[in-house]
């Protein structure tokens, strides 16, 4: 029988146990992307917490596409020496740590007045209303190799891995959504063309790092949004075009951000403290898992480890990965391997972002 706690393999890349701390802002850098003491004691904590592999919060690849303040930059050389000192210092604590990289596009609040955001097409985002500019195939090409010299700087500066931003309304979810990309050219219309510049990305990133580092992505599932969104249908298609180009693993999370009109549905849901509400993108991963070679890991809901034991010995998901549990318990991993399996502190409130820096409401300081 598999445990959360067996040690295992991703390529060359050793994992302690099978518990991922997902990609989560944590709006703690400085102006310009940088690390900050309080940041990197918040991963620091994660390390010591007993989480296998961290994924940072997103880090952006041009410094003037920020899509929100307090993010990690990785857009030039200038961060490779203050990366590889913190690394060294999170591998001295037992656990892997991988960035994620994104272009964000127009799902952003962050001062749009004064940016030129790009988008696959020009109509506005739902939740921010960002009408974004159309891209041109210089500006797809621009974004491709930011990505890909960004993952070199990763690389470098000694991560395990990186990982691309592939959903939540980024701008690769948004080229995979019929919503947002209504393109005519060899980006737009099939699953076939939407996915494409996500292919590119991959390779262009596989030139760039050589065929054994780590690299990963998160995407969708499924949109759950009718003919407006990715389905699972369309999820797999992508997933099996990125094993081609040799991804080496897939996080799959999900999820509605149109949540105006479709109220939690987005991929941080309320209301999941019974067993029954947790891990609710984990049905629909599972069946895409069953088709792929890659490891699957699996984000969204998950808070039980009696629920992820069944979930790791009856599908063909390997590894999951929790943000908004490990924000108000860093140590929850630890806690679950010494048997104390109790409920986490954390009840999915969604009042983890504050502008002083994102965490749980009950460390929050009064102002």
């Amino acid at each position: 029988m598999k445990t959360l706690f067996d040690p295992t393999h991703i390529g060359t890349l050793p994992l302690k146990n099978r518990l991922w701390r997902s990609a989560t802002w944590m709006n703690m850098a400085d102006d310009k992307g940088h690390l900050t003491d309080r940041l990197e004691a918040t991963y620091l904590a994660l390390a010591r917490g007993g989480v296998g592999t961290i994924i940072t919060g997103y880090a952006f690849v041009l410094e003037e596409e920020q899509p929100n303040p307090g993010m990690l930059g990785i857009y030039e050389d200038s961060f490779i020496p203050e990366y590889q000192a913190f690394t060294k210092k999170i591998h001295a604590e037992g656990a892997n740590i991988i960035m994620q990289i994104v272009y964000g596009g127009s799902f952003t609040n962050f001062q749009p007045e004064n940016r030129l955001i790009w988008g696959p097409s020009a109509v506005p985002h739902p939740l921010t209303q960002v009408v974004p500019t159309e891209m041109t195939k210089e500006n797809i090409h621009t974004v491709i190799t930011a990505l890909a010299r960004a993952a070199g700087r990763v690389k470098a500066s000694g991560f395990d891995g990186v990982q691309l931003h592939g959903a939540h309304t980024y701008l690769f979810s948004q080229f995979l959504s019929p919503y947002f990309n209504r393109r005519e050219d060899e980006y737009g219309g099939s699953i076939e063309n939407r996915c494409k510049i996500v292919c590119d990305t991959v390779e262009a990133i596989r030139k760039e790092v050589g065929p054994d580092y780590g690299v990963f992505i998160k995407m969708h599932c499924s949109d759950e949004w009718e003919e407006k969104g990715l389905n699972e249908e369309e999820s797999l298609y992508v997933a099996k075009e990125l094993e081609k180009r040799g991804i080496s693993g897939i996080e799959f999370s999900g999820g509605n951000l149109d949540i105006t009109a479709h109220p939690n549905t987005g991929p941080g849901r309320s209301g999941i403290l019974k067993a029954e509400k947790q891990s609710y993108f984990a049905e629909k991963t599972a069946k895409i898992a069953r088709h792929l070679t890659v490891p699957v890991i699996s984000v969204g809901g998950h808070r039980s480890p009696e629920k992820l034991t069944h979930i790791l010995n009856t599908t063909q998901i390997g590894y999951f990965s929790m943000a908004r549990p490990l924000l108000s318990e860093p140590d929850l991993i630890n806690q679950w391997q010494q048997g104390n399996l109790k409920n986490p502190r954390c009840v999915a409130c969604g009042k983890c972002q504050d502008i002083h820096g994102n965490g749980c409401i009950l460390d929050r300081k009064p102002a």
